[in-house]
């Protein structure tokens, strides 16, 4: 027993270190006043990333904004194949980050950076937007045909292995950098599992006072039944995710509406805690800029190569018509909804809120706003953001285990079984070893994909040219 309890300590000291080189801060600059800049390995990789991509791509976020939003209205599904269509697929991946990210994690960023890291959030899904297109094209591109799922499959994994495999026409079957993503990638949604367990159940008993172990039983099996089913994802979601997100659309808006005269106050509190002297000479620029740019990071994921997995599921006519449709999913995460969770406690009054952090001022905030059924209402959309992003990751991992092991519905079904089996662990009780592991799995993920991606901008780009020559305005 002594030999067991060693070894896992030496594990979860293992996986500790690595959680601290990805998210740690690995360089500090000093700033004046006192402040300091820490800046982490995935800050380093992903922020010059997006500026590169963005600049390849003659600044796409604001060149091409209107034609994405053509393609969405435009595109008409599928029609010759059981694949699912690009919206379908900008359905899926806005349902993994449409999630956490937009309630705790913007909770965190104004918690610990003001007001202001709301705008380097702003900054961030602009510059990840190019990101997300580069990933989301590149996918289509190297995408399969599906023989268990039908329709494609695809993601990093299979651009990574073309890029080290088919390219160099090498003889091994299996690229080492695509199985460590795809290592990777399953490892980070077990981890995801676990949390959103946990947080479903903590919301409802806090909300409902229901006993944890009664609503983690209706979570995993509610998603036994969509998940264990062949292809009933996609259908949920896309009655789900519409609704959910309209519905806290709505609800801000009215929020807004009834504290329309306090809206240029909370706009000028964001820009001027953004870039107002006052937090230069308080020492606290430092977390004013790195809370937003970190928290705008994990929540939009460009670059971690999830959400390709969706995008080259998708049975489109042109590959960028999909990394522009990806694109767009970024703009609804942060510029969307983040400003919606946002706009929610600013619009409370701090001296209500000061000291709060984590959901406990969200929902502070919405009691303010709406009495007690704010409190419910967040418990009910946490839930759902939760559970969309449960069923949305597992739609991902499909790809990652058909490359790992084949095409074999063995493995498919032994995977879900154990993403359900942390579901229902992380619902019962938190277990911080197992939340490391998310952030783990995501960040070796965004590594192991940016390795390939750069190298391979130059065909993201050639793919957009071509797009913007013959298809751009057209019905493709």
């Amino acid at each position: 027993m002594e030999f067991f309890n060693a070894a896992v300590q030496a594990v979860v000291q293992f996986f500790e270190q690595i959680y601290a080189i990805l998210w740690g801060d690995l360089v500090t600059l000093p700033l004046p006043g006192g402040s300091q800049l820490g800046l982490s390995l995935l800050v380093i990789i992903l922020v010059p990333a997006g500026i590169y991509f963005t600049l390849r791509t003659k600044f796409l976020p604001f060149r091409l904004f209107p034609e994405m939003i053509r393609a969405a209205v435009e595109d008409k599904g599928v029609s010759e194949t059981n694949g699912i269509s690009g919206v379908q697929a900008l359905i899926v991946s806005t349902a993994t980050r449409v999630g956490m990210g937009n309630l705790v994690g913007v909770v965190s960023a104004i918690s610990a950076g003001g007001a202001g890291a709301v705008f380097w959030m702003w900054i961030i899904a602009l510059l990840g937007s190019s990101t997300a297109f580069a990933e989301a094209t590149l996918a289509q591109i190297y995408k399969e045909k599906d023989p268990l799922y039908g329709g494609f499959r695809g993601g990093p994994a299979y651009y990574i292995h073309g890029l080290f495999i088919t390219k160099r026409g090498s003889r091994r079957k299996k690229s080492i950098l695509a199985v460590l993503f795809a290592l990777s990638g399953l490892l980070c949604w077990c981890g995801i599992s676990q949390v959103i367990g946990n947080s479903v159940s903590s919301a409802l008993e806090n909300a409902f006072h229901i006993p944890p172990l009664y609503s983690t039983m209706v979570l995993v099996a509610l998603a036994a039944v969509i998940v264990l089913r062949k292809n009933a994802t996609v259908k949920v979601l896309d009655i789900m995710v519409p609704v959910m997100a309209a519905l806290y659309l709505i609800i801000t808006i009215f929020i807004i509406v009834t504290n329309m005269t306090q809206i240029p106050a909370v706009f000028g509190r964001i820009f001027e805690e953004a870039f107002g002297f006052r937090q230069v000479a308080a020492g606290g620029f430092g977390a004013v800029l790195m809370n937003g740019v970190k928290r705008g990071l994990f929540s939009n994921e460009a670059g971690s190569g999830s959400a390709p997995c969706a995008a080259a599921a998708a049975d489109i006519s042109h590959p960028a018509k999909e990394g522009l449709l990806q694109a767009l999913g970024v703009f609804i995460d942060t510029l969307i909804i983040c400003s919606c969770t946002a706009m929610i406690m600013l619009l409370a009054p701090v001296e209500l809120t000061g000291g709060l952090e984590g959901m406990n001022l969200l929902q502070t905030a919405m009691e303010y706003h709406l009495g007690e059924f704010g409190t419910v209402f967040i418990a009910v959309i946490l839930w759902l953001f939760s559970f969309s992003t449960f069923i949305g990751v597992l739609f991902y991992a499909r790809s990652n285990v058909a490359y790992l092991f084949g095409d074999q519905w063995k493995y498919q079904t032994m995977y879900k079984v154990l993403a359900l089996v942390m579901l229902f662990i992380g619902g019962l009780a938190a277990y911080s070893f197992v939340w490391d592991l998310g952030d783990v799995g995501i960040g070796l993920m965004t590594i192991f994909n940016m390795i390939a991606l750069v190298p391979m901008a130059t065909e993201a780009v050639e793919s957009l040219k071509d797009y913007e020559k013959n298809g751009k305005g057209k019905n493709l």
